[in-house]
């Protein structure tokens, strides 16, 4: 190893050593943001932002798909509008950032930057639904929101944060339930095959659910280290919101109704869950779908006649079928494959003279670094043939993780001896009171993940109480 290679790939704490300084680590030496001098925020840099823009290109074709339409709301919410619905208010009330001055003027009304945005949505929808024949309106924005969270860690908690938040409208509870549901079936179905990260599907407890909900429902994750990971969530509000905003429109009877409403919403968290889930020793291993360069060319010997020249043949005819990056700098290869296993490139091409002579190059994967000589005939075949295993590989491997860190328990005893040895999810059933909920977070320090949609019968009765028990929950420390 190079001194240059081993210097770079040293600048990564050990993922077993320190798992939080080890992301953090990633976060920074793979170029995905940097540090604000506004405190709590993060600066995207262009490669975690490509990242970014690759999940949003898929989600907004998916939302597409389903009949959703992308719209703008404004930043600024104010006071006397958040303070329609109690619930929802008191829940972000803590987190709300505060506008009390415009220009060199005190406000009338102080306005906070929005948190999220289910009050602009109903003050709109009041506006613009009069009849049963504008219904279902289906709205999505892309937008960042603030949080005035007091612990900060990139992608996963800042202060400012990109995401996209769904808000829709529904003639009757039915169309609404519907809707909660396919949503979160659609991150489910981005997060395990797109992102290549296994979930569990599942409705959160009154206690976990979103301030303002009839009901919340969760896609979870495991991490690397056992913790959990909330990647999405998708909320009923019956006609709650609408009665508060007085949302109304003309039934089919002729009568005044008050229509049915979801919001649901995946943000920049998920490229830290894709950090955290597949990332190793040397830095990150990105799903194929949603890497900014699916191949990297490295030539080797560069300086020898028709190399480059070679390369940038290559880099031409693979940019058809994969998203590719010559790396034609004047660094050493050594330097360049350090760099590129860092920022989590799937794969490498290494092309140099004596495999120019053999009409061949090297493939090398990034979650197995496996080498594969290849010829050069085969490009077509054989790179879409390498990004599927690699994708299934570390989806795999998620799935294994998550596996071997799931236990079941039946009494306090059982849950709080696996919680003391491990990290993960433990299984148990759960009477539904929210002082065993309670219990289990001060005694064991084990929040509810989710009830998942799966359920199993593990024992009869709560293990807080003992009180006979029909429901499974997924416990978990979490992110």
């Amino acid at each position: 190893m190079s001194e240059q290679k081993k210097k770079l790939v040293e600048a990564i704490t050990p993922i077993n050593e320190d798992f939080t300084q080890w992301y953090t680590d990633v976060c920074l030496k793979a170029e995905l943001v940097d540090y604000s001098t506004v405190k709590g925020c993060m600066i995207l840099r262009p490669y975690g932002y490509a990242i970014w823009e690759n999940i949003t290109h898929i989600l907004d074709g998916m939302f597409k798909a389903t009949g959703h339409e992308n719209v703008a709301m404004p930043i600024f919410i104010p006071e006397s509008l958040l303070q329609k619905e109690k619930d929802h208010v008191e829940g972000f009330a803590p987190e709300v950032a505060w506008v009390t001055y415009g220009g060199t003027e005190k406000l009338e009304e102080r306005m906070c930057v929005r948190p999220t945005s289910e009050t602009l949505f109903c003050d709109h929808f009041a506006h613009v639904l009069h009849s049963w024949r504008d219904l279902p309106m289906k709205y999505n924005q892309w937008c960042s929101v603030v949080r005035w969270e007091k612990t900060t860690r990139p992608f996963l908690r800042s202060r400012e944060f990109w995401w996209q938040e769904g808000h829709t409208i529904h003639e009757t509870a039915e169309e609404a339930k519907q809707e909660t549901e396919q949503q979160l079936n659609t991150y489910a179905d981005f997060c395990e095959n797109y992102l290549m990260i296994p979930v569990v599907k599942g409705k959160k407890t009154d206690k976990e659910k979103f301030a303002g909900a009839e009901a919340t429902y969760t896609i979870e994750a495991m991490m690397h280290d056992g913790k959990a990971l909330q990647s999405g969530t998708s909320h009923y509000f019956g006609d709650g919101f609408s009665r508060a905003f007085n949302v109304q429109f003309t039934g089919r009877d002729n009568t005044l109704q008050y229509p049915h409403q979801t919001s649901w919403g995946v943000s920049t968290r998920l490229i830290g869950a894709i950090i955290m889930t597949h990332g190793d020793d040397e830095g990150l291993i990105l799903p194929p779908a949603i890497a900014p360069f699916q191949v990297v060319i490295v030539p080797v010997a560069a300086h020898k006649p028709g190399v480059t020249e070679k390369a940038e043949e290559l880099a031409a005819r693979v940019s058809k079928f994969a998203r590719v990056k010559l790396d034609n700098s004047d660094n050493s290869p050594g330097w360049k494959f350090s760099q590129w296993e860092m920022k989590g490139v799937p794969l490498r091409l290494e092309i140099g003279p004596k495999d120019i002579e053999k009409n061949q190059c090297v493939l090398v994967r990034r979650d197995t670094r496996e080498k594969y000589f290849v010829s050069l005939d085969d490009l077509e075949t054989e790179i879409p043939r390498l990004l599927n295993e690699l994708a299934q590989n570390i989806y795999n491997r998620a799935l294994e993780n998550r596996e071997n860190r799931t236990w079941s328990a039946t009494t306090m005893d059982e849950v709080k001896e696996l919680a003391e040895k491990n990290n993960g999810y433990i299984k148990t059933m759960w009477c539904g009171d929210l002082a065993c909920e309670e219990k289990m977070k001060e005694e064991v320090g084990l929040s509810s993940r989710c009830m998942p949609f799966e359920q199993e019968h593990i024992s009869d009765v709560c293990p807080c109480c003992g009180k006979p028990a029909n429901l499974m929950v997924y416990w978990g420390k979490a992110y």
